[in-house]
């Protein structure tokens, strides 16, 4: 596939969401209100989560921008309010599926403008791992989102180990979206849960899974942290303090930042100091670009903080733009 731009980081939802509620437990089921044809709020418990806009739903309208901004492909993700992690499971099921079948008809009527990735149920490990399974030898898909926690319980937690050594073993590619963020209850004013909250959930959750030894047990497993791995890059040093000064609470042969670039990230950072620094820090083999795309707080144009780059080959770019994101997500 030759592919010059990718934007790794976008986010797509049906226009219409089927009533959850009539049929399984729970008031949290997302649902779609529209407010004329171009706009809707997406609604959660009676109560606007976010408003967007068409091309939120509609892939025809997203291929517009798409051009005019040069982006080739965009891969394309469920919004993390939909990964339902809090539902009664039958419904969590149900829902995923009908997410997952969704984006992978979207890529199906448009091969060359979108790739996909699904959801799971990870409060059900047993039911998450039947639905990556449809979702990756089925559906055609080509990896997954994740949440940043479930239900409170972080990806560390040893119940998610069969998942992940699934998900290895099959080559699934996995993109972890801060959901349901650390300090919720202090950054609920002025969208701080967005600007403060995500990159604070990220940089926890990273630092998790490399002080838990993940990629020690699972040499070949592929993740990707969004928002640039939040403060997880900026914090190592602090970590790796940590892990030299408490020998009794080492899980791993070496320090964390000896696992940074065993990730990939995308370079949401808006800011081409920042992307420089997660090139020196990490390599620029495991960057890809992503803007958030549709949402206010993309970046725009998708890419600037790489394109920006000062004293960096075009080589080195075109991999950051597109061709890093074919080689994570290549079976």
């Amino acid at each position: 596939m030759t592919v010059k731009r990718i934007d790794f980081h976008t986010h797509i939802i049906p226009l219409t969401i089927p009533e959850f509620e009539k049929t399984f437990e729970g008031d949290r089921w997302p649902s779609i209100k529209m407010l004329d044809e171009d706009t809707a709020n997406i609604m959660v418990q009676g109560k606007v989560f976010r408003k967007i806009s068409k091309e939120t739903w509609d892939p025809a309208k997203r291929i517009e921008k798409m051009k005019l901004e040069g982006i080739d492909m965009q891969v394309l993700s469920p919004i993390p309010v939909t990964l339902c992690y809090w539902a009664p499971i039958e419904g969590a099921v149900e829902f995923a599926k009908w997410q997952n079948n969704f984006i992978a008809d979207v890529v199906q009527e448009y091969p060359n403008n979108f790739l996909g990735l699904g959801t799971v149920p990870l409060q059900d490990v047993d039911a998450a791992i039947l639905e990556m399974k449809r979702c990756v030898h089925q559906l055609k898909l080509s990896g997954l989102e994740i949440g940043s926690n479930v239900n409170g319980k972080d990806l560390d937690d040893p119940c998610f180990l069969p998942f992940f050594e699934k998900a290895a073993q099959w080559n699934v590619p996995l993109f972890i979206h801060p959901c349901e963020m650390i300090g919720n209850e202090r950054t609920m004013n002025d969208n701080l849960s967005i600007t403060v909250g995500m990159p604070m959930e990220l940089s926890l959750t990273a630092t998790r899974l490399v002080w838990s030894g993940i990629f020690e047990k699972f040499p070949t497993i592929k993740i990707c942290l969004a928002h640039g791995g939040g403060a997880f890059p900026y914090i190592l040093p602090r970590v790796d303090i940590g892990w030299n000064s408490w020998p009794a609470l080492r899980k791993t042969e070496h320090p964390p930042s000896y696992y940074a670039n065993k990730f990939y990230y995308d370079v949401l950072v808006y800011d081409k100091g920042n992307t420089k620094y997660l090139m020196d820090l990490i390599g620029y083999e495991n960057l890809l670009m992503g803007s958030d795309d549709p949402f206010i707080i993309r970046e725009t144009p998708p890419g600037r903080a790489i394109l920006e780059l000062d004293d960096v080959s075009p080589e080195i770019k075109k991999a950051m733009l597109g061709g890093n994101a074919l080689h994570f997500l290549e079976k």
